[in-house]
């Protein structure tokens, strides 16, 4: 684990590159393991729900009825919410609104909030996590002067989930503390969740509802944090910036109803990413290295060959993730979605074939 500040010719990965990339115009009709939204999503009584609210597009969005329900599903109060167009949305936010002086992003991690920083004149720091530790988070890695940490929990793409006293002991009195908990539901019990601790200081959570309930077209999140942080941040927003329906969403995903659906989906894609581990495994004599214990709705591999390995998969029919853009990781890793059984069976039948096709 090592800290590291980019400089202006150190260009080598993307940060705006996306998982959606990989299965774009030609890549459309692939089965896809390269975009963490869950499959089969939204359901229906959700995108009825949606359809309900187009009836009141004329009026300008209200989005009070949506932030009481978030604040009540975390049991605080509405002043420590603030929704927004997406996780991605408050990331750009945060880079603008507040007045930092060395914000630190722990990599690998989510590329968007070093972009959002960097676009808004910012020069960033990172702490680069290692694969010989875990990509564990060292609390001690990060600078004692930083006044703004960003990290992921579970982290994309590493599946890691970080306890929620190693990223607790990160906060400092003078400096913010954010914590994308993107994919914290997608974790049975949501357990090392932070979102609804007030003792923690300086503590910013940002959550999605785009990835569970499969709304990345909609762009719909919230940020939780202090009243005066919220205050902060809802002055950098443009006016009305949810939409009605993304509001209407917003609302009914955090019903008693929806929480009990998303719990019973962790289950299910717990069970389903050990299947896909347990064949990954199989891969070993490969040089197949899966980072584990992986705790999130997608998988991180390390394996020989790997552009070569994608590359076939595509010609296979499938898209996945390639690993390079992240900061930490190179070119040979990639990132796969959990799915259900039957394709992850049909997937690993594809690798199979695209392994023995990289090696000749």
């Amino acid at each position: 684990m090592h800290l590291h500040t980019p400089t202006e010719g150190d260009g080598a990965h993307d940060l705006r590159h996306h998982g959606d990339a990989e299965v774009r115009d030609e890549g459309s009709a692939l089965t896809d393991l390269a975009v963490n939204v869950r499959a089969d999503t939204p359901p229906a009584w959700l995108r009825e729900r949606i359809a309900e609210s187009l009836g009141g597009l004329a009026a300008y969005p209200d989005g009070r009825a949506a932030r009481a329900a978030v604040a009540q599903r975390h049991a605080l109060p509405v002043e420590r919410v603030l929704l927004t167009a997406g996780a991605a949305e408050a990331f750009v936010l945060l880079a603008r609104a507040l007045k930092v002086r060395r914000p630190v992003v722990v990599h690998p991690q989510f590329t968007e909030p070093e972009a959002a920083l960097r676009d808004a004149g910012h020069t960033v720091d990172r702490v680069l996590l290692r694969e010989e530790d875990g990509f564990r988070l060292d609390a001690g890695a990060v600078p004692e002067d930083a006044d703004l940490v960003v990290i992921g929990n579970p982290t994309n793409p590493t599946s890691v989930l970080h306890p929620a006293a190693s990223i607790a002991e990160l906060a400092r009195p003078g400096r913010t503390l954010v914590v994308d908990e993107a994919f914290m539901d997608a974790v049975p019990g949501e357990r090392e969740a932070l979102a609804g601790r007030t003792d923690v200081p300086g503590l910013v959570v940002l959550r999605s509802l785009t990835k569970t309930w499969g709304l990345a077209g909609l762009r719909i999140g919230y940020v939780l944090a202090a009243p005066e942080t919220v205050a902060e941040l809802e002055r950098a927003q443009p006016l009305w910036p949810v939409s009605t329906p993304a509001l209407a969403a917003a609302e009914v995903c955090v019903s008693p109803r929806a929480l009990a659906e998303a719990a019973h989906a962790a289950h299910r894609i717990a069970a389903d990413r050990a299947h896909l581990v347990a064949g990954l495994r199989e891969f070993a004599s490969d040089g197949l290295c899966v980072a584990e214990p992986a705790e999130g709705p997608f998988v991180l591999v390390r394996l020989p060959r790997a552009a070569a390995v994608r590359g076939h998969l595509r010609g296979l029919g499938f898209a996945v993730r390639r690993g390079d853009t992240f900061p930490g990781l190179g070119e040979e890793w990639l990132r796969l979605a959990v799915r259900d059984r039957a394709t992850v069976n049909r997937f690993l039948q594809a690798l199979d074939r695209a392994v023995t096709l990289a090696d000749r």
